[in-house]
């Protein structure tokens, strides 16, 4: 269960930043904090020891992208999703319900859960809120997220509001559905904690009615859905100023889908304890790289006479063992899957300093000057 330990408040007493602690099987996560995503049981290009050495402390991988491929039997044959992996820290499992908003998915969602389309093959699925758990006890994962339906960008009220209708029917069943397994299985049998949803879209009324209807059921932690969906990021951060404060304070908050290192500091100062997001690797892999200077697009010429590293006084595998921003822009350049190794690893890293940072922050009481004075300069040089 989650324990919150420390709080810093801003001048106004508007923003408070939270350090806490979630007990997993296997192993207690210290927030705040960011996973990198495993969509497919794995993170592109960098290995498990290499996460862990960079100070990855939890992944998040997608229940249903792994059902399909390699499929449930594999898993179970394997050990669980840890063995399979061999990953021994804590794992959370995505439902699936992001993908509804993926064309390649052909999604209709109804009353009863969601039909996909299978990207690999083709075949249809049905996804119900009683699948989905039982699919994320099976990998034996420790953190579970219900299925929720998310509405897309631009949707209009009345499906916005269907969406957020849907998600708590479905959270209902969520929670009977794995109350029903602790029943009836065998004692030794791991049961996942279980995350709610919270939806809304940019809606304040919605993001208010979804965040009380939610928040009186019983779940471990609650995620936060239907943002970094293509909103600006000023409707986000309004979204998220109204719905957080309705959140139990006992509880994790979990910002799905979040990971610049601007957002992520900013969305810490309203309250969220936990992120994932594809942002630093997906980027890493073309060429963007974080610095405390800002952003570098390392693909431009003038890096390919830069005989420095990636950011000077970085701890990264990358920036340790010697490996020039020219060297690293002459193999992306070549598209070698080495350059876009050393730029994940840089990524990685990084996010996962700038949350232990925050968190010397906020229990030092100083986050929010932190906070204001890395913002500032980080997209001020952005991108150069």
């Amino acid at each position: 269960m989650f324990n919150l330990k420390t709080e810093c408040t801003d001048e106004s007493g508007q923003l408070n930043a939270r350090c806490g602690e979630l007990e997993t099987m296997h192993g207690t996560i210290h927030t705040p904090a960011f996973m990198p995503v495993a969509t497919k049981a794995y993170v592109k290009t960098v290995t498990p020891e290499e996460m862990i050495e960079q100070g990855t402390q939890v992944i998040i991988a997608n229940s249903f992208l792994i059902y399909l491929r390699p499929g449930l039997e594999i898993i179970k044959d394997a050990g669980g999703l840890h063995k399979f992996m061999n990953w021994s820290k804590p794992i959370f499992t995505d439902s699936g319900g992001f993908q509804m908003i993926r064309p390649d998915f052909h999604a209709k969602v109804d009353d009863h859960g969601i039909t996909f389309q299978s990207p690999f093959d083709g075949t249809k699925h049905i996804f119900t809120p009683e699948k989905c758990v039982d699919i994320q006890v099976e990998l034996g994962v420790d953190v579970a997220m219900m299925l929720d339906h998310c509405p897309k960008y631009g949707s209009n009220l009345e499906e916005i509001k269907i969406a957020a209708e849907h998600t708590t029917d479905w959270a209902k069943r969520s929670l009977a559905a794995l109350e029903h397994l602790r029943d009836t299985s065998s004692s030794r049998r791991h049961m996942p904690l279980l995350f709610g949803i919270v939806q809304g879209g940019t809606d304040v009324l919605q993001r208010q009615w979804s965040a009380r209807t939610m928040t009186v059921l019983d779940f471990d932690g609650f995620g936060i859905g239907g943002l970094s969906i293509g909103e600006p990021k000023e409707k986000m951060y309004e979204a998220l100023k109204e719905q957080v404060p309705l959140l139990p304070e006992d509880r994790v908050r979990y910002l799905m889908g979040v990971g610049s290192p601007e957002d992520v500091l900013e969305c810490i100062a309203i309250g969220v304890d936990l992120f994932d997001s594809v942002f630093p690797t997906r980027n890493a892999r073309h060429g963007t790289v974080h610095t405390k200077n800002g952003n570098l697009n390392i693909n431009r010429a003038p890096y390919s006479k830069q005989f420095i590293p990636l950011d000077e006084d970085c701890g990264c595998l990358t920036c340790t063992a010697g490996f020039t921003r020219a060297y690293i822009n002459h193999l992306l350049k070549n598209h070698s899957i080495l350059g876009m190794r050393f730029t994940t690893i840089h990524n990685l890293y990084f996010l996962q300093q700038l949350v232990r940072i925050a968190k010397e922050r906020i229990s030092e009481g100083t986050f929010h000057e932190f906070k204001d004075e890395f913002v500032k300069k980080f997209r001020k040089r952005s991108n150069r």
